[in-house]
């Protein structure tokens, strides 16, 4: 029984080894065959050189060139208003009364008071030639006349004060008042700026001081009108630099001839600088960020192992420059003329064979404009 069970051991032991060995035998012919690397599909891009004119950028709040909020310069009810909000004014224009009633009334009372002195001071001259008054009783008539005449301008300028004219051309804004309201001196009863011409401020870095100067072109964004870029012209610069920020700021001036602008807003400004430098420049999809440094994959005829040529990518890296919209400077590691992958740069390692596909490629334009979704 034992010699059996051995036996059969033994047939076992000698069936597995032979199928053992058949196995690496297969593994072995397998390993020798050469074989070939999958292949990535990838999209490129052709790198170029353009010469890019420097850009200064800021965060800037436009500001009226003149701009006020009319207020009252006496005490009194309203009795009349002659604009709308959001009507166009002229200087001068009369917008608003407040009641005068009791200053006229007034008024009325210095006037005649004005006529009567007039009468006594032309009689005692008379009467002076004639040696039938002294001179001190002219000058007390002629004191009289001038107090009167005193005291009418004065009523007058009250009432002028109750009637509230347009200090410039402009445009009113919302009423705060209504007729009938006491308002009291100081007390605001609309804005009014004038919307024709804006000043863009904006402050920079003390560093770039010197590329700045007078007469400097401004592009200036907002979010109201994005598809539109404001011109302008800076107009000032100020003569300190503030010490806590270290910034100094920039007054430029710009034309609203539509008003479509208003005091206020918020905007994006652009100084143009006036010299450039030329820029290779790629889509910012091409680049492969990593902490240990920014790279690119370009594509290029390499040789594998065996001798035979192929597709491949090598991977570079760069340091990167300024951007512009879907583009991106690169400042060397790139040449012009180079091809770049834009698109599949995730999967990519260095020497990987690849074939490129570019019937989809991604946006590669300096002033994109994205759809809202």
């Amino acid at each position: 029984m034992v010699k059996k069970f051995i036996g059969t051991l033994f047939v076992f032991t000698l069936v597995v080894v032979g199928l053992g060995a058949v196995k690496v035998a297969q593994i072995k012919e397998m390993s020798s065959q050469p074989h070939d690397m999958p292949k990535a599909s990838v999209s490129t891009f052709e790198a170029r050189s353009e010469n890019w004119q420097p850009v200064i950028s800021s965060i800037a709040t436009l500001a009226p060139v003149q701009g006020v909020t009319v207020s009252s310069d006496a005490d009194g009810p309203i009795v009349n208003v002659h604009v709308e909000s959001g009507a166009t004014v002229h200087a001068g224009d009369l917008l608003m009364e407040i009641d005068s009633a009791v200053e006229r009334a007034q008024l009325q009372a210095a006037e005649a008071q004005r006529v009567l002195a007039r009468l006594n001071a032309k009689r005692a001259a008379d009467l002076l030639q004639k040696n039938s008054v002294s001179q001190s009783e002219l000058d007390q008539a002629t004191a009289q006349l001038n107090q009167a005449e005193g005291s009418v301008s004065a009523l007058q300028a009250t009432i002028d004060k109750k009637s509230v004219r347009a200090p410039f051309d402009g445009r009113v804004g919302i009423r705060l008042v209504n007729v009938g309201q006491w308002v009291s001196r100081g007390q605001a009863l609309f804005p009014l700026q004038k919307l024709d011409t804006l000043y863009v401020n904006f402050k920079i870095p003390q560093r770039l001081l010197s590329e700045l100067s007078i007469g400097q072109k401004v592009a200036v964004a907002v979010d109201a009108y994005a598809a539109t870029k404001f011109e302008g012209l800076i107009t000032a610069i100020d003569s300190e630099v503030d010490s806590s920020t270290r910034n100094f700021s920039v007054q430029a001036t710009l034309t609203n001839p539509n008003q479509e602008l208003r005091p206020g807003m918020f905007a994006q400004v652009e100084v143009h600088l006036p010299t450039g430098t030329d820029q290779i420049i790629l889509p910012a999809t091409a680049i492969s960020y990593a902490p240990y440094g920014n790279s690119v994959f370009i594509v290029e005829k390499m040789k594998g192992p065996d001798g035979k040529e192929y597709l491949g990518v090598r991977q570079q890296f760069v340091k990167l420059g300024a951007t512009r919209g879907d583009l991106i400077a690169v400042n060397g590691g790139v040449k012009a003329g180079e091809q770049v992958v834009t698109a599949g740069v995730f999967k990519l390692r260095n020497g990987m064979p690849v074939q490129v596909n570019n019937t989809v490629q991604p946006s590669s334009e300096p002033t994109p404009h994205p759809e809202n979704t």
